[in-house]
């Protein structure tokens, strides 16, 4: 069953990759959907087996890989719990985008391709979760990598896409870097990479150090710290977030599958995976949390004032994460796990839900030119009302259960980190829950505003350019050149195939917390987990959770009414007031449109520093020092030299005669003269 589970994408992958164009768009279509579906069932089968069966780990031989020295690794699949909960994850959410995308890209010209990487994306994300040892693990981290690089990057001839698809591959290889490092520091520890040479022996290395630069370090701080460098690329958190928001240059679909299931919560599951490394390190998961917090409030906070439909959803999937590395650092494992969990119904439900809107509005992504869709599109405007209030955290939601008991670990870590990541989450619950309410009132509620807007007039959306090549523009613009560029386009709801995952998500978003509550963190967690989550016998985390004060637990749902509240006056009571307080603070304004300038600030420290580092070496080392010694230097003088000596071959013998004779004539001189002296 396993083998099933993780290879019949990749079978989907090279069917519709190799074979795409023989077979045509439809097969493919339907080929990778019905492989993913197949393999969605399965995950679930699984879960119920592993999570609430009595077997703790099931490992599943598939090949010797490598065996070098000490260094012993197998292709190996790892079974337990916390694999089986995230193959439910990735093979549902991935079975549903690629149900979804058959209505969303249907005028795409290269739908194969499509559907080729969105399974090589789910199959390196499943060779991640399943990895019996850090390498393989790396395989499917570098993976999803490359994936990712490919569908951001789908529309390649669109300039943004090609940009945003290198920015992502190119900050995650700075924390892959440091996850590398980790892997190296591990296996100098431990002489092994496996989980299972690993996890036994942890506390033998509770107190090893390292000597280096004159300075005793703690040696399993250091690798997990490491390690977490990894997990802030691939999880988009606070320093190496930068790539997430860019990331939307890709199709909605790959911004719900990116966001929702697959490469952002690689970090989160690494850290939770390995645990056992991460308790014996508490400085490490003091950074963990301190991170986690930073992140969830930094991005809330440019999620307020963002205009593009899908950026606001983006800058949220930021600040949850943050969320989940603030459970796992105040040592919740059970709680950050939950939050990914519930997160991907709801976070894919959001995603999917305003590609819906994107294509009733006919490509248009700013918040600004829409309004009033209610009454075009009411099946979407309940999915994302229903996603919109699972992300806030409405009572009884899947949010609610999660996101809450996130906050309230934090709270019971009674530490400071813990007390600043609980300060920044409530924050950031109150702006989270603005946000996304700015965001539906500006969609569906209020003023059409799209009545006499040229939807083709605006760049900051999917679809810039309109030439001939059809897959540089939403799929949904192509209605638009039908009826030409005749004012504005009634909007419509979206095909069966399109609002049919958005239902299943949505129901998801409804019931997946209050369901699996006692059995992420509740009375069932040590029969559901089995080990899979590590904690210290002196972690108490859970059991201090159940002696917070009262008013801890109500706060984050007080702090979801304000927003609300807030968000309701300003956009449907007073909708002038937004424009007023921007015009009142224009510094704060810019500050927060501009994401922290952090993409200038980056520009100014990296990469023209690099740019310029690079002309130097290309103008002074390459074209001075070796062209000029080199090619244009002593290679030109050997021509030269060459080219006069050529032209003493003339052929004729009298020269070759007279060049003897003077030859001649000259060593005779010598010879005199010398005799002489």
């Amino acid at each position: 069953m396993y083998h099933a589970i993780v290879f019949l994408p990749l079978v989907g992958f090279l069917i519709a990759g190799l074979f795409g164009r023989i077979i045509g768009a439809r097969p493919s279509e339907i080929i990778t959907t019905a492989l993913l579906a197949v393999s969605a069932v399965l995950s679930w089968v699984s879960f119920i087996q592993v999570g609430f069966g009595e077997e703790p780990v099931v490992r599943v031989q598939v090949a010797q890989w490598m065996s070098v020295g000490d260094l012993q690794v197998d292709w190996a699949f790892r079974i337990d719990t916390l694999t089986a909960m995230m193959l439910v994850v990735v093979n549902t959410v991935s079975a549903l985008v690629h149900l979804y995308s058959i209505g969303y890209m249907h005028e795409d010209p290269h739908r194969p391709r499509f559907f080729a990487y969105l399974s090589l994306f789910t199959f390196a994300m499943l060779m991640l979760v399943t990895a019996d040892n850090l390498v393989q693990m790396f395989f499917g981290w570098e993976g999803v990598g490359l994936a990712s690089y490919l569908l951001i990057g789908f529309w390649f001839k669109k300039d943004s896409a090609n940009a945003a698809a290198m920015k992502a591959f190119i900050v995650n290889r700075v924390g892959d870097f440091g996850f590398l490092l980790g892997i190296f520091t591990l296996f100098v520890l431990f002489n092994g990479v496996t989980f299972d040479t690993i996890f036994p022996r942890v506390a033998e290395f509770a107190d090893a150090r390292f000597h280096f630069l004159g300075i005793e370090w703690h040696a399993l701080t250091i690798a997990c710290l490491l390690l977490f460098m990894g997990a802030m690329g691939k999880s988009a958190q606070f320093l190496l977030h930068t790539w997430l928001p860019d990331a939307m240059e890709g199709p909605t679909p790959v911004s719900a599958l990116i966001h929702a299931a697959t490469m952002v919560t690689a970090g989160v599951f690494m850290v939770a995976r390995l645990s056992p490394v991460f308790e014996y390190a508490p400085a490490a998961l003091t950074v963990v949390t301190i991170i986690g917090g930073i992140t969830a409030f930094f991005a809330a906070t440019v999620g307020l004032v963002q205009n593009d439909i899908k950026r606001v959803i983006a800058y949220s999937t930021c600040s949850q994460l943050g969320y989940m590395f603030v459970g796992l650092g105040v040592g919740a494992y059970g709680a950050g796990v939950f939050h990914l969990f519930t997160h991907a119904f709801f976070k894919a439900l959001l995603f999917l839900g305003a590609g819906s809107v994107i294509h009733a509005m006919h490509h248009e992504q700013d918040m600004r030119n829409m309004g009033a869709l209610r009454r075009y599109i009411p099946l979407t405007t309940a999915m994302m009302a229903i996603g919109t209030l699972a992300l806030t955290g409405f009572p009884f939601t899947a949010g609610y259960y999660s996101k809450d008991a996130i906050i309230e670990a934090a709270y019971a870590s009674h530490s400071s980190a813990g007390s600043f990541a609980f300060l920044a989450t409530v924050v950031a619950a109150l702006m989270t829950s603005f946000y996304s309410w700015r965001l539906f009132f500006l969609t569906f509620e209020g003023n059409a505003r799209w009545s006499n807007a040229d939807h083709h007039a605006h760049g900051d959306h999917e679809g810039v350019e309109h030439d001939d090549h059809s897959h540089d523009v939403e799929p949904a613009a192509h209605a638009d050149h039908e009826h030409g560029h005749h004012g504005a386009h009634t909007p419509h709801e979206s095909p069966l195939v399109m609002v049919l995952p958005l239902i299943v998500l949505a129901i998801g978003a409804v019931v997946a917390g209050i369901v699996f509550h006692d059995a992420f963190l509740g009375h069932g967690y040590q029969e559901f987990w089995k080990g899979a989550l590590f904690t210290r016998p002196d972690n108490n985390i859970l059991e201090e959770m159940h002696h917070i004060p009262g008013w801890v637990p109500y706060l984050p749902t007080v702090m979801m009414a304000l927003g609300f509240v807030l968000a309701y006056y300003m956009y449907i009571v007073d909708a002038k007031r937004p424009a007023q307080l921007a015009a009142d603070h224009p510094i704060l304004y810019r500050f927060l449109l501009n994401k922290w300038y952090f993409d200038e600030l980056y520009d100014l420290i990296f990469v023209r520093p690099a740019m310029a580092i690079g002309r130097f070496f290309w103008r002074t080392g390459d074209q001075r020092i070796i062209d000029g010694l080199g090619p244009d230097g002593i290679s030109a003088r050997v021509l030269d030299v060459t080219r006069g000596v050529v032209r003493v071959q003339t052929g004729y013998v009298y020269h070759y005669a007279f060049a003897m004779l003077i030859g001649v004539a000259a060593l005779v001189t010598f010879y005199l003269f010398r005799g002489a002296h």
